[in-house]
């Protein structure tokens, strides 16, 4: 599972290959420092971090489906934390010392791009006692088709709430 060493600058075959210039052609500055050049988001300022959206979460670099959102958990950390990838095939791990202590990085494997860490052993009440801390702009989440998108559910709400009003004013001045 664990593979040490790697680093961008290795020769690892992905399914999803692409020049430095391509993928700087297809992402925006932000987007490239993080999942090309390992950068991190900066904390409780990601898109996804508070989503309660069903659904699937893509690499934004390739759409490989990387999580379900059923796995995804309130860390409070300050990015999406998930307590398993979709499949182990998913993703892969390099064994990461560059903050001065041992991490695990997670890639996408189907393109090598970087999504965040991966952390183990810090008690959370999760299946796997892991903790998946990957940064929001590194995802990209497909809704679940029958899910409406959390506008979509509180037009809803505001429709039928005032359904209710009126029913309840007609009810009263009969």
């Amino acid at each position: 599972m664990l593979r040490r060493g790697g680093g961008y600058g290795c020769t690892m075959s992905y399914q999803v290959t692409k020049s430095d210039e391509e993928w700087r052609e297809q992402l925006t500055p932000q987007e490239y420092a993080v999942l090309r050049q390992a950068g991190t988001e900066r904390p409780f300022t990601g898109e996804y971090t508070d989503a309660k959206t069903t659904g699937v979460y893509r690499c934004r670099a390739c759409q490989a489906e990387l999580f379900r959102s059923d796995t995804k958990f309130e860390s409070h950390c300050g990015w999406p934390s998930f307590y398993a990838p979709l499949a182990e095939d998913r993703v892969e791990y390099i064994e990461d010392t560059s903050m001065g202590m041992k991490r695990v990085e997670v890639r996408c494997a189907n393109c090598g791009s970087h999504l965040g860490h991966v952390f183990e052993g810090e008690g959370y009440g999760t299946p796997t006692d892991q903790r998946y801390c990957i940064n929001s702009i590194s995802l990209t989440l497909e809704p679940q088709a029958d899910e409406p998108d959390t506008d979509e559910k509180m037009r809803h709400r505001v429709r039928d709430d005032a359904q209710d009003e009126v029913q309840t004013q007609e009810k009263m001045r009969h």
